[in-house]
């Protein structure tokens, strides 16, 4: 005598494989929740990925927080306020900075030369460590800016053809004004810089639109040089501070893709349980069709003593059977297809000539996913409960038949 309750036998034996239409609706039905699953799994590992890279990203390159002045202008000596910004137990490091387009030449053999506006970074060598990884990031050449010494991103080095050693000529912007007030009668000479290194921060709109320098550099292309002025201190903490008489912006505030990111992983989550919800009717239709083809079985169990609640039973067992075989094997898929993703890429590029994820448009060389654990238990555990919901009614209409109804025409 079998130890399990009757409405789990008799669920196992309903499920047992038949050459009945039935049978084929069930097979349809796990399908369906396994899809949903799957798809639901790699999407949200996707934008957990998107989130997590792009924060690391942004990180590598730019600080938590930037503090400028409250007018607009430029700051004047930062030294002081770096020192009371360093004095909280939060700051991990406190670095000055310039950052502004400039207008670049660089040279392709005799006469021959390309011009490209990327942004210029004015950094203090000493302390840029302890707010980015960019020395870290160099990946040719040395991260050196004595003189008139610059590093360029490697998408920007190798869209213009530049090596280290190679020079480049930079207006400034006392230049570029004074040749727009003279209407182009007046030219002016621009100031030539050697590549010292390339760098490779992993995200490409930096890796293709900064270049580099030294601080007093940039103060010399800036006309701040003499009044020791920068637009601004970066600073890498703990928590957000506020702090007197300077307007202060976040690593969020600073990065739209990201908040945009955050936004559309939670759309995505609600948008894509409407799939599970579409393959939930699919159990709801296999119900139904089985309890119309075992009306006279269930009109037997009731005549011999079987409750309304053990008749339900049985069947949202069977329905739970069918859900977590669907949740199971959509999680398999999901984390299988997590796993080989950017091999998937490169064979959907090999056959259709396409790039599915280029660089230029998402910043990133290869797909990120993140699996993080509590995302997937939401997922299943809220397919689960939709696809109970969804058997619920037909379970109910079962358990709620009349026996001498059901066994009249038999």
């Amino acid at each position: 005598m079998s130890l399990l309750p009757f409405e789990l036998l008799l669920a196992l034996r309903y499920l047992r494989p038949k050459r009945t239409f039935v049978s084929v609706i069930t097979l349809i039905s796990v399908l369906g929740v396994m899809l949903g699953v799957a798809v639901l799994i790699i999407v949200i590992s996707v934008m957990s990925g998107f989130d997590r890279d792009l924060k690391e990203k942004i990180f590598g390159f730019q600080a938590h927080l930037t503090i400028s002045s409250a007018d607009g202008g430029t700051m004047q000596h930062h030294s002081l306020v770096a020192e009371v910004v360093a004095s909280n137990k939060n700051v991990r490091g406190v670095s000055p900075f310039i950052i502004g387009p400039l207008l670049v030449e660089i040279p392709k053999g005799g006469e021959q030369k390309s011009v490209a506006a990327p942004f210029v970074r004015g950094v203090d060598a000493r302390t840029e460590g302890r707010i980015s990884s960019l020395p870290q990031s160099i990946v040719a050449g040395r991260f050196d800016l004595s003189g008139r010494g610059v590093v360029v991103g490697c998408d920007f080095a190798s869209a213009q053809g530049l090596r280290v050693g190679d020079r480049i000529s930079i207006y400034s912007m006392h230049d570029l004004q004074r040749m727009q007030k003279s209407e182009g009668k007046e030219s002016a000479l621009p100031k030539d810089y050697e590549v010292r290194g390339i760098f490779d921060v992993g995200y490409y709109e930096y890796n293709l639109s900064f270049v580099v320098t030294s601080l007093e550099n940039a103060q010399d292309l800036y006309d701040l040089e003499e009044a020791n002025s920068v637009h601004g201190l970066l600073v890498k903490l703990s928590d957000p501070m506020l702090a007197p008489r300077f307007t202060l912006r976040t690593w969020l505030e600073q990065s739209p893709m990201l908040q945009s990111v955050l936004v559309e992983k939670q759309m995505m989550l609600y948008i894509l349980f409407f799939i599970v919800l579409v393959a939930a009717f699919g159990i709801t239709c296999t119900l139904i069709t089985f309890i119309m083809m075992k009306t006279r079985e269930i009109g037997l169990m009731k005549a011999v003593g079987a409750t309304n609640r053990q008749v339900m039973t049985v069947f949202l067992t069977q329905s739970l059977i069918v859900s977590v075989a669907g949740v199971l094997c959509g999680v398999a898929l999901g984390l299988t297809a997590i796993r080989y993703r950017n091999e998937f890429l490169l064979l959907m590029r090999k056959w259709t000539g396409m790039e599915l994820f280029p660089a230029s448009i998402y910043g990133f060389y290869n797909l990120p996913a993140l699996i993080i654990p509590g995302d997937i238990a939401i997922i299943c555990g809220g397919s689960l409960i939709i696809c109970l919901i969804a058997a619920a009614l037909p379970s109910w209409h079962a358990s709620r038949l009349n026996p001498v109804e059901a066994l009249r025409y038999e």
